[in-house]
Order: structure tokens, then sequence, then C-alpha cells
């Protein structure tokens, strides 16, 4: 089985960053068994309904402006898997879940920046699948449940997104002190995460200290309910890595499951 994990991507530049969670993502593939495909859930991709893309190989999609001119030349040509995509609306289907595929779009920044430091190659085949914002967390967590079956048919379920992510109060430098707004929250979610408190979590906005703050829109921390739920009804969270970059961007990491 491989276990579903949540990844925080953090800035585009991530690529370029001498920071610890490039570092952890560089060493990720060595620490798990090689997949056969990835499905990743990032949270730059949203539809009404949940939707795959389908296609021969993937497109790269520099979703972001104003950065430096190397960070638009990077490409990740991962090749697509169009029989994942179906296999993932059936599961979709089978759950009673209304699902969609695109068959022209690749891959946005929440895709591939942390694929590309993990699996450099681009040799494994990648399928995305969408949030909906609108629907919060129960609905994600349902997603990730339907599509359990793929972690014993060697995909590995990428939910990636952001531990926090208030860019409010982002300044673009490194080595900014963590304020306790963003640790009391970090520490309050990986302590409902190891404790498998699901109910708590699925009510985080209500529970989890400064959770608004933290998350003025859900979008960065839907696609780990994804991955929560992918591991079946064994929820158990590994916490992989814990850092920050810019003060505010929490970039842990989790694996979920046995």
């Amino acid at each position: 089985m491989l276990r579903p994990i949540f990844l925080s991507h953090g800035a585009p530049t991530l690529p370029f960053e001498d920071v610890p969670a490039r570092h952890f993502l560089e060493g990720l593939a060595a620490s798990i068994d090689r997949p056969r495909a990835i499905l990743t859930v990032s949270a730059h991709w949203e539809t009404r309904l949940p939707t795959v893309n389908a296609v021969a190989r993937n497109a790269t999609i520099h979703d972001f402006g104003g950065f430096a001119p190397e960070l638009y030349q990077l490409s990740y040509p991962a090749p697509g898997d169009p029989e994942l995509a179906t296999r993932v609306v059936e599961l979709l289907g089978d759950a009673g879940l209304a699902a969609a595929t695109d068959t022209a779009r690749g891959l946005d920044h929440g895709a591939w920046v942390p694929l590309m430091i993990a699996w450099p190659q681009a040799d494994i085949p990648v399928v995305q699948l969408s949030v909906q914002r609108h629907l919060g967390p129960g609905h994600h967590l349902e997603v990730g449940r339907a599509l359990a079956p793929l972690a014993h048919e060697g995909v590995l379920v990428v939910g990636s997104g952001s531990f926090t992510h208030d860019l409010s109060s982002w300044r673009g430098q490194q080595g900014m002190a963590e304020p306790e707004w963003v640790s009391d929250f970090a520490d309050w979610f990986d302590r409902a995460l190891t404790e498998q408190r699901t109910c708590d979590l699925l009510a985080y906005r209500h529970l989890a200290p400064n959770a608004e703050r933290n998350h003025p829109t859900e979008e960065h921390l839907l696609p780990l309910f994804v991955a929560l739920g992918a591991a079946g009804t064994d929820t158990k969270a590994t916490r992989l890595h814990s850092s920050t970059t810019y003060g505010v961007l929490r970039m842990d990491a989790y694996a979920f499951g046995t």
C-alpha cells in the first residue's frame, strides 16, 4: 500500500530556494516505494465538480506572475494517464460523487513544483484532481475516501496545498520569526491529526486557534482532507516534515495510514 501524503508546496520559487522544505522533498522519493502513477490534488485548480485531467502528456502551467524569468523556463512534462483518470471518475461515481474530465489541462504549480523536486525525471505518470472550495472539508474527505482503493493499485495520492497560507502577512523574505498565531494553529492541527480527531478537523474553522487568519480561504488546506480520506478508515497521521518559510508559511507534510 502506498500511503497517501499531504505536501505543502510553498511559493513557486521553491525549486530555487535553499530551505528545509526543498531539502525534504529532494529526499522524499527515496523514502517511499516508487508509484506506478501519481494522483495529485492541487489547491490551484478549483472547479464546480471534482475534475481530473486526462492527457497524453502534461503541459506545465505557469499560473503566477511577477517572478524572475528563469522560473518561467521550468518545465515538468510528466506523462499523463487517461486510464487512471477514468478510474478516478468511476470511483467517485461509485461513491455517489459526480465528476468530470478535462482533456486539455496540464499541471499547475501546486502540482509540478513539489513533484519536480521529488521526482525530477518527470517519468512517472501524473493525473491532477481539482478542489471545490465551496463544498468544504467534509466533501473533500469523502472524495478521498472514494479514492482509497488507489493506494492498493500502485497510485500515490498527493494532496498539495499549504499547512498555513496567509499571504496578506507574507513579506517575501526568509528569516522572519514565526508568529504565535501561526504556531498555535499548526500545533493544534498536528495534535488533531495525530490523535485522529477527524470530527475536530472537519470543524477546524470553529475549533482551531486563528484558523481564519491562517487560512482566509480554504483551498490550500482542502487537499489535506483528500489525502486523509484516501487512507480509508485508517487515518493515522505521521508527520514527515515541519518547517516554516517566510515566517508565515508552514511547510508541514504528512503521510496517512499504516
